[in-house]
């Protein structure tokens, strides 16, 4: 089997659920594209943790982890299985790379994970397997968590990082809209298009004091890092193609990512 890509997804508000417009055609283009994985593991900015965890559950629920949304979003369920099995490689491929990390066997999928699995996967018959970030550790540890997990990619596992390309909830009551969008959004999003096109890995990790407008795009890191356990599943030598599924309520950026191993020859600078 050639090894599947590695994708970093923007999954939006919780309503992206009810109203995937854009971002639920562009995932159907990149589910369509892509041989049917044995198995997903999905690193999402909705479990946090001090230590890399690993959900392990056999049939993990469906945690509805938001409020004041309609009552038709609390009764979406995503019933797809657990993969006890990859659960544990993946335990033991962190252990390896010395990043301490834990089981959890009752560990469910929150918005981060089945929202965009949903559109991906709509039959939910994949088996999925979640995976926490650290956001105290930054992208350095992140991008090391994607390197541990490259083997899998070999493995028909498709590694998934899930998070939103800008995340600047403050912005909510600014006034913006899709045609008033935030001034930074394009120019810290053009940023990060044009360091995964050059292979500037030391950039990327180096976004928020390199990044135009970082600080504003992630007031906090916990939804950016998905993307570098995405890039550094893709190994050292890839290739990255932005999917762009649009701006949201003018402040965030719906950009997806597919990371595809390349040739060193092709790489090299």
């Amino acid at each position: 089997m050639n090894a599947l890509p590695s994708l970093y997804i923007s999954h939006g508000s919780p309503m992206t659920a009810l109203k995937p417009g854009q971002v639920g055609r562009r995932l159907a283009e990149i589910a369509a594209e892509l041989p049917r994985p044995r198995a997903i593991v999905i690193a999402t900015a909705h479990w946090l943790t001090q230590q890399p965890s690993v959900g392990g559950a056999a049939q993990p629920e469906t945690i509805h982890d938001f409020y004041g949304f309609p009552r038709a979003l609390f009764e979406i369920r995503y019933p797809a299985p657990g993969a006890p099995d990859v659960a544990a490689q993946v335990t033991a491929l962190l252990d390896q790379a010395g990043l301490t990390p834990l089981l959890d066997p009752r560990q469910g999928l929150d918005h981060g994970a089945w929202v965009p699995l949903r559109l991906l996967y709509p039959q939910a018959d994949i088996p999925v397997v979640p995976l926490s970030i650290q956001p105290h550790l930054g992208p350095a540890h992140h991008y090391a968590v994607g390197r541990a997990l490259a083997p899998l990619r070999e493995q028909g596992v498709l590694v998934i990082g899930s998070g939103s390309i800008t995340h600047n909830l403050h912005d909510f009551r600014a006034g913006y809209s899709e045609t008033n969008e935030a001034p930074y959004v394009r120019p810290f999003t053009g940023w990060i298009e044009q360091k995964i096109q050059a292979g500037d890995v030391e950039a990327l990790l180096d976004y928020r004091r390199q990044a135009p407008g970082a600080e504003r795009a992630h007031p906090s890191d916990e939804h950016l890092l998905p993307l570098y356990v995405a890039l550094g599943a893709a190994g050292e030598h890839f290739g990255g193609r932005r999917i762009d599924a649009g701006i949201d309520l003018g402040f965030l950026a719906m950009d997806s990512y597919r990371f595809d191993s390349a040739p060193a020859a092709l790489t090299a600078r």
